[in-house]
């Protein structure tokens, strides 16, 4: 299994952010202008850099104090003469410190918490989580500067904390920033989408995910980097989770019994089926349903792209694997009974005529 010779550091304390240099220029324009949105939107897919950009406008609003400009209709005209080219901050300074350890009186992180009764973390982000946000916002800020708040991620949160948040968007208080992070915005309430100022973020080229791997771990193999590389699809988030999950081992196993489609090595998919069920961490089975999932529309691209064979038969296996991945996610079903009605599925949809 492929390792990192040093752990990377959680979003909230990295103080590297890769590939997202217009973006964060976006937020910057807004600075430098004076008008800066009480409300920001980080949106894209999961892996990418969200957090990371979403803590680093923290850390920058908050080391500034109250030389930060206001919001906007609130700003000040007096534009500090030293601009600053990127939101980076000295990670070892005492606010940021703060902001780390979660004593920063300025700053509040939602995110899903505890459920005391079973000990694990939630799987939304409940009302009790954003009530907090209301009594931080009544507060005077107690270093004169702003409050910041930081919503990772949006996309848990449930009905009435959705409902809490919103609330906060349309009565926004005077020096306060809210910084949504969400990987699926469609999932959220238009009203919360309209209210808030958007940085979409794209993907990460091979590149920039080389350069991620090569800081945390130069020595590792050429063929696991070129294959986390392929599969990664732009996220570092995935990338690291592939390495610290034996996903590695699970795509060279799946990957062997798809290439030889539409035969089905029958034994070696029952074993494999054993392996999920033993699964007790679920990070394989998540390993193993996204990398079915990117083979099924690598499979739809080739067909289009070559017309080999009507789609209609490839669309149907992609829409009834997917209900049946979030089914069996949702429901903790049989993952080995999953395998085999997907692949054979997947085995008629390679045998149709022309296929």
């Amino acid at each position: 299994m492929v390792e990192f010779d040093t752990n990377p550091p959680d979003s909230i304390a990295n103080p590297d952010l890769f590939g997202h240099s217009e973006a964060e220029g976006e937020f910057l324009k807004s600075y430098d202008k004076g008008r800066l949105p009480h409300a920001w939107l980080i949106s894209g897919p999961a892996g990418i850099g969200k957090a990371t950009l979403a803590y680093r406008i923290a850390r920058f609003i908050l080391t500034r104090g109250s030389s930060t400009h206001e919001t906007a209709g609130l700003f000040s005209e007096d534009i500090s003469k030293n601009k600053p080219n990127n939101l980076s901050v000295d990670i070892s300074n005492p606010i940021c410190r703060r902001i780390i350890s979660g004593g920063h009186p300025d700053f509040l992180c939602i995110k899903r918490g505890i459920d005391e009764k079973i000990g694990k973390e939630r799987k939304e982000i409940t009302v009790g989580e954003t009530r907090n946000i209301a009594s931080f916002l009544a507060k005077t800020p107690s270093e004169g500067g702003w409050r910041v708040i930081t919503v990772d991620s949006a996309d848990d949160l449930n009905t009435n904390a959705a409902n809490a948040v919103l609330k906060v968007l349309e009565e926004p208080s005077k020096r306060s920033l809210l910084i949504l992070v969400s990987n699926n915005p469609a999932k959220l309430l238009p009203t919360i989408r309209s209210r808030c100022r958007r940085l979409v973020l794209k993907p990460l080229p091979k590149e920039t995910i080389h350069h991620f791997l090569m800081k945390y771990n130069p020595k590792i193999p050429s063929k696991d980097l070129d294959q986390l590389l392929e599969i990664a699809d732009g996220s570092i988030g995935k990338a690291l989770g592939i390495i610290n999950d034996g996903g590695l081992d699970t795509y060279r196993e799946l990957n062997e019994i798809l290439t030889k489609l539409p035969h089905v090595d029958i034994p070696r998919l029952h074993f494999f089926g054993d392996k999920l069920n033993r699964d007790k961490s679920g990070k394989i089975i998540e390993h193993t349903f996204n990398i079915i999932n990117r083979w099924l529309i690598h499979a739809i691209k080739q067909n289009a792209i070559n017309k080999i064979s009507s789609l209609d038969p490839w669309f149907q296996v992609w829409e009834n694997t997917q209900r049946l991945f979030n089914k069996t996610t949702r429901l903790n079903l049989d993952p080995k009974l999953t395998i085999l009605n997907t692949f054979n599925e997947i085995k008629k949809a390679t045998t149709q005529k022309g296929s």
